[in-house]
């Protein structure tokens, strides 16, 4: 795979589902992303690592991968490039060290959200400003796809840049070439 639109070939292929589904966000949709399909294959999991690593901001300390599905993209992004990584749960656990943020440490520190799937965005802000009030600096957001229709107005509003590695039209354009008809 050389190329982004190999990589969106590929990810389309094994992540695009068809059916009704109910999102995080309570939409409805006729198609899913299942990342834990692409998140579970190593070598493609490490293809988009590469291929996101240059997307990082330079100033970035800490890697941050949201519960659940940004954990393993962090990870991976964090043995391509050396840099720590946290792992950011969706509320501080109740027992054992009763973290919202496992791992290496976030205060003062200038941490980029990674996380699989955008939508909405709900769910990173959350936890952009849970991070924010533990003390992190957070300003940016890393994600594979940005299935978004409004390219991440609800992260915009709350002073996160979002970068992302493939967005919908992309993944739509490799479904057209790989011939399978979209539902409506």
């Amino acid at each position: 795979m050389n190329t982004l639109a190999d990589l969106a070939d590929e990810i389309n292929s094994v992540s695009r589902l068809t059916g009704t589904f109910t999102l995080r966000s309570g939409q409805t949709a006729t198609e899913y992303f299942d990342k834990y399909r692409f998140e579970a294959l190593p070598g493609l999991l490490s293809r988009i690592a590469a291929a996101m690593t240059p997307m990082i901001p330079a100033d970035t300390d800490v890697l941050a991968g949201l519960e659940m599905g940004g954990i393993p993209i962090a990870t991976a992004l964090s043995l391509h490039t050396g840099l720590p990584a946290a792992f950011v749960r969706k509320q501080a656990k109740q027992y054992g060290t009763a973290r919202l943020a496992e791992g290496c440490e976030v205060v003062g520190r200038r941490v980029t959200i990674i996380e699989d799937v955008i939508t909405t965005g709900g769910q990173v802000v959350l936890s952009s400003n849970d991070l924010r009030a533990l003390g992190a600096q957070v300003e940016h957001v890393l994600c594979v796809i940005d299935r978004s229709t409004d390219h991440g107005a609800a992260l915009t509003a709350e002073g996160l840049q979002m970068h992302a590695l493939l967005t919908r039209a992309q993944l739509d354009s490799a479904e057209a070439r790989s011939g399978k008809a979209r539902p409506d």
